[in-house]
């Protein structure tokens, strides 16, 4: 029913889905696992370059001490955020890639070009410059990950699975954070902090998946839609039955290739005509896709800046300033904090999000956030030494309330996982009709790394103390906690719950006006289609009886037009 929410996947009972014996095959889950790797990429970067300016060697080679406090929150600001910038330029260039040269030589070039600009970072040889172009170049082919891989992998899925899927890549994220944490922490703990290895060998943690993904990639079968609008029917119908492990002329794979014809010819005559110029001024001058963008577009600015995505990429300073003392320590904190992010994710995609519908998700996990971010804001304030301060010692007093402050960022991750974190992906993605669906997407990507490489580049300096430029670690939690609670805030007035509805039902969201949209748009929805349902009985009456077809038709459009009327 639309407006109903899915059950959740039995993982272990995947024969229940009524699917034919032999869909899901090893060929099938060999494929998601290797497109679904590339969301490690990601996770891996903003796990390691944290640790890597905790190396005394990586320090010495680029000449850290000699600069001043404000010039060393800079540096590390635009080298932390330099593969973010870079990821801009890969997350559109994606889209191009993909409908050009297909999705496996898109996944191979980015392969590419991220074992290339990892290559540079670490000959950088104490070159700054060298490790900013070599960070760039990395980030513009992990910036296509989140395009390649989540929809090679939306187009290879059966329909049964492919929210879980699709869950594989945002699952590797995590999986690329808890490996670079471990990573670090075990380099540190083996290795201490003055070698060259200290900071490398985590590093190189990139080239491995990089070039295990590109040498994958070579094993598996290019995506049946990709060939499809190609117009090679056969090769997509061949393609689809090795997935499927199925003969070509099977019903089912016979059906699958017609469905994705059929919905390749809407798309092309959805566009028939359309120039890139005139979807733009389709999706900002139609009033209905007007406020999809301003949806879209919202959600990337009020998650990035809630500060989870932050608290990833420098958790190790961050603990540090909470009262966690030595590296050691601190990176072994850091580590069981990407632990509890992984299982968060892991349980929210799988037992969670579904169950609680978007929107119930969405405002329980910015709860979380909210009361962890307050928290912490909270005990920076009443010692507002931490982190401003380098001699001052964590009075005994305080070390318990030190350590909630740290179990409330643990608390944020788990709240991000089960809220923002999915619902930027989803909701863009669920949000827009076909005729401008892919051009919506890539402003959204795009907005979702300008975001978050503007944050991550901000908060070293906002970390400084006042007569530095910055507003302190209290004055960068509060700012946190007032960006998330005025996300709950427009969350609960602007979001309409998209679980569950078809596309035709989607529309019906956001035919009230504007300002009803997210309290009330479910409710005209479901009235609809209960109007629509009772609607269809008269008129298969009609038929059988012989009845007014137009007096039919008549009290339908009574009907749905009152139904109208009483929410309006």
């Amino acid at each position: 029913m639309a407006g109903g929410v899915k059950k959740p996947i039995n993982i272990f009972r995947l024969g229940d889905l009524g699917e034919p014996k032999g869909v899901f095959n090893w060929r099938l889950w060999f494929a998601v696992i290797s497109f679904g790797l590339l969301g490690a990429a990601r996770g891996i970067d903003e796990g390691l370059i944290g640790g890597a300016f905790r190396s005394k060697h990586f320090q010495d080679l680029i000449h850290y001490d000699s600069y001043s406090e404000v010039e060393q929150a800079n540096i590390k600001g635009n080298v932390t955020s330099m593969v973010l910038l870079g990821s801009v330029a890969g997350s559109l260039f994606a889209f191009v890639a993909c409908d050009r040269i297909g999705r496996l030589w898109a996944v191979r070039q980015l392969c590419v070009w991220w074992i290339m600009g990892i290559a540079i970072f670490l000959g950088n040889r104490g070159s700054l410059a060298a490790v900013y172009a070599g960070r760039f170049i990395a980030g513009f082919g992990i910036g296509q990950t989140p395009v390649v891989g989540p929809v090679y992998l939306a187009e290879i899925a059966p329909a049964s699975v492919r929210g879980l899927c699709t869950c594989v890549f945002t699952g590797n994220v995590y999986l690329g954070i808890n490996l670079a944490y471990w990573a670090n922490y075990g380099a540190q703990l083996d290795l201490g902090s003055n070698v060259a290895a200290r900071w490398m060998i985590p590093s190189s943690i990139h080239i491995m998946f990089a070039t295990l993904i590109f040498i994958l990639s070579w094993f598996q079968f290019e995506s049946p839609r990709y060939w499809v609008k190609k117009g090679n029917v056969e090769k997509a119908t061949e393609v689809m039955a090795r997935l499927r492990h199925l003969a070509p002329n099977d019903p089912y794979v016979v059906n699958e290739i017609s469905s994705i014809k059929a919905a390749n010819d809407i798309e092309v005559e959805a566009t028939r005509g359309l120039s890139f110029f005139g979807m733009v001024k389709e999706l900002f001058k139609d009033r209905n896709a007007l406020y999809r963008v301003y949806l879209a577009t919202s959600v990337q600015f009020l998650s990035q800046w809630s500060g989870a995505g932050s608290i990833t990429i420098y958790a190790p300073e961050l603990f540090e300033i909470l009262g966690v003392k030595g590296s050691e320590q601190g990176l072994l904190v850091t580590a069981v904090f990407g632990l509890v992010k992984l299982f968060a994710a892991v349980f929210c995609a799988l037992f969670l999000v579904d169950v609680i519908g978007r929107k119930r998700a969405l405002l329980s996990g910015i709860t979380l956030q909210i009361i962890a971010m307050v928290f912490v804001a909270a005990f920076l304030t009443s010692t507002p030494q931490l982190g401003v301060d380098e001699h001052f010692h964590l009075p005994d007093s305080k070390k318990a309330v030190s350590r909630a402050a740290i179990g409330m960022i643990y608390v944020s991750g788990f709240g991000w996982a089960l809220g923002w974190n999915s619902m930027q992906y989803l909701l863009t993605a669920e949000l827009f009709p076909l005729r401008i669906r892919a051009i919506a997407t890539s402003w959204s990507m795009m907005l979702h790394f300008v975001n978050q490489y503007a944050n991550a580049r901000a908060v070293p300096n906002l970390l400084l103390p006042l007569h530095q430029g910055g507003i302190t670690p209290a004055g960068t939690f509060w700012s946190f906690a007032c960006v998330t609670i005025i996300g709950g805030a427009w969350v609960w007035f602007f979001i309409p719950e998209t679980g569950g509805r078809s596309l035709e039902s989607m529309e019906r969201l956001f035919q009230l006006p504007w300002y009803k949209i997210g309290r009330y748009g479910n409710k005209y929805a479901d009235e609809i289609d209960r109007a629509e349902e009772v609607a269809d009985q008269p008129k298969l009456d009609a038929e059988e009886h012989k009845l007014d077809a137009e007096h039919v038709e008549h009290d339908t459009t009574a009907t749905l037009e009152k139904n109208r009327a009483n929410i309006v």
